[in-house]
């Protein structure tokens, strides 16, 4: 199969930069039935820029390019040994080209292996079917924030404002809204989750995700969980979690689930989490050459309509411009709700740097400064370096760390996704910081902000986690929690946790 390598190189692209045409769909409807005027319409808009960004310079919808999850069914006699090499060989080459991140870390050392190869990376699966023309290969790009908000429930159990949960359709319809519920804004909502009722703890989880395979508009087989994935679509949106945990009228895109059999001793319900950059295509390939005959999830045969009407953020002329690096004054000026513009130097930073900076000195002056949870994909140009693609990570990993860092540091700012804690609440309140809500996934949108790349540091930690000095302009953010004690993040969730407990009763 000479053309195979080619293919999947193609595929690896296109699913990194050019989302599907049922996602398309979906977040079109999102922005149409979300609130004007509002944090999640304004999240919504960057969102939509973000995507045709992406789809125009071919660049990643997102930084964190995930772990990439390949669905093989091929004729029997196949040389599946030759199948995966060359996959992995497109892999390695798609890192190269900056449209993969390097995300493969050695879970003993912490070395990133540069080009998202390793023990278990990428993954795939590979089965056979009765087709001997035709090879089939679907590819899932699931990110790290949003594979941290996967849950897996044993029934029975108590959930929080939802009460006990029973081995019935009904436990599995709380077990689902709580999953949705927990994720809020960490998981880069409105999201798309598949779940699985039933099976061992591995096979609940691996069928929860293979559920994400499903296209978006298509129609549950069983009735019954047709009926409970339409009354989740329904319920989910309306709990105002909303875009990026802002509060609003979407926070689901998608509910797609499956049953395995179970032993009698056990009832799991696995819940995916998928954010809205929802990275799924596949290539239905002609198995004597490898060439592609027809794409999945999508018409090749027709160029995507633009997704924005819009340049992202709507400037209103209110928005506050902040230059690095920052007093402690004008820090503490800035309220829940300001739309800051950033310019100047910056740093991204996130888990390495974090747990390094706990016990080490900074390699630089971080007094005023602003740190970024971000780990960007990073291409060396010429005698420096360019971001290709740079959004937000999710912040509530660096909770254990921020507060100390802050006062060690004298940061005055803290750029990610999702908020944080109670503790780094207190630093903001005690040290004069805010944290700034940057929209997750855009990461296009971020890169183009980003004017220079002047250093960078701790590359032994791998591309993601070094510690890049970028300088910035006009970057917009969002306070979501400031130095007097205000969290929108808390206030959306205690809203949402209300209105949850108000679908506490039975329905099924």
């Amino acid at each position: 199969m000479q053309d195979f390598k080619a293919s999947m190189l193609d595929l690896v692209i296109q699913t990194s930069t050019n989302l599907p045409a049922d996602v398309r769909v979906a977040m079109s409807d999102a922005i149409k039935n979300e609130s004007a005027g509002t944090q999640s319409s304004s999240a919504l808009d960057v969102i939509a820029t973000n995507i045709d960004m992406s789809t125009s310079c071919v660049g990643a919808i997102c930084q964190d390019t995930g772990m990439p999850t390949f669905e093989i069914r091929t004729p029997a006699g196949a040389n599946q040994v030759t199948m995966r090499k060359q996959i992995e060989e497109a892999v390695a080459e798609a890192t190269r080209l900056g449209k993969l991140r390097p995300n493969s870390v050695d879970s003993i050392t912490g070395k990133n292996s540069g080009n998202n190869l390793g023990a278990g990376t990428p993954v795939l699966h590979f089965s056979q079917w009765e087709n001997d023309d035709e090879i089939e290969v679907r590819l899932l790009l699931k990110g790290g924030g949003c594979e941290n908000m996967n849950i897996q429930y044993s029934v029975p159990c108590e959930l929080p404002h939802l009460g006990r949960v029973d081995r019935t359709l009904d436990g599995v319809r709380k077990c689902i809204l709580h999953a949705v519920w927990q994720a809020q804004g960490q998981g880069c909502s409105p999201g798309a989750i598949g779940v699985c009722i039933g099976g061992d703890r591995t096979g609940g989880c691996a069928c929860a995700k293979e559920q994400l395979f499903r296209s978006l508009d298509d129609s549950n087989p069983d009735p019954k969980l047709a009926e409970l994935e339409k009354y989740i679509m329904t319920a989910a949106n309306t709990l105002r979690v909303g875009t990026m945990g802002f509060g609003g009228d979407v926070t689901l895109i998608g509910c797609k689930i499956g049953a395995l059999n179970r032993l009698p001793a056990s009832f799991f319900v696995s819940v995916a989490y998928n954010c809205w950059a929802f990275r799924r295509l596949g290539v239905v390939l002609d198995a004597r050459t490898g060439s592609i005959k027809r794409w999945l999830y999508r018409d090749a045969s027709q160029t995507p309509k633009p997704m924005s009407s819009s340049e992202g953020f709507r400037l209103t002329g209110k928005e506050i411009v902040l230059k690095t690096p920052i007093s402690e004054a004008d820090a503490r000026k800035l309220k829940v709700g300001d739309i800051v513009l950033l310019n100047g130097e910056m740093y991204t930073g996130r888990d390495a740097v974090h747990a390094h900076l706990i016990k080490n000195p900074a390699p630089v002056d971080l007094q005023g400064s602003v740190i970024y949870h971000c780990g960007p994909v990073v291409l060396k140009e010429n005698d420096g370096w360019k971001m290709v693609a740079a959004g937000p990570t999710t912040s509530i990993r660096e909770e254990p760390y921020q507060a100390d860092i802050i006062k060690r540091f004298g940061l005055r700012a803290v750029i990610g996704k999702g908020g944080m804690g109670d503790r780094t609440l207190a630093g903001l309140k005690d040290f004069g910081a805010v944290y700034l809500q940057a929209i997750g996934g855009a990461a296009q949108y971020y890169a183009r902000c980003i004017k220079n790349v002047k250093n960078v540091y701790f590359q032994e930690f791998g591309i993601p986690e070094a510690l890049w000095n970028i300088e910035v302009e006009n970057f917009p953010a969002i306070v979501t929690m400031d130095s007097h004690g205000k969290s929108l993040h808390a206030d959306v969730q205690e809203a949402s946790g209300a209105i949850l407990s108000k679908l506490a009763d039975p329905v099924f």
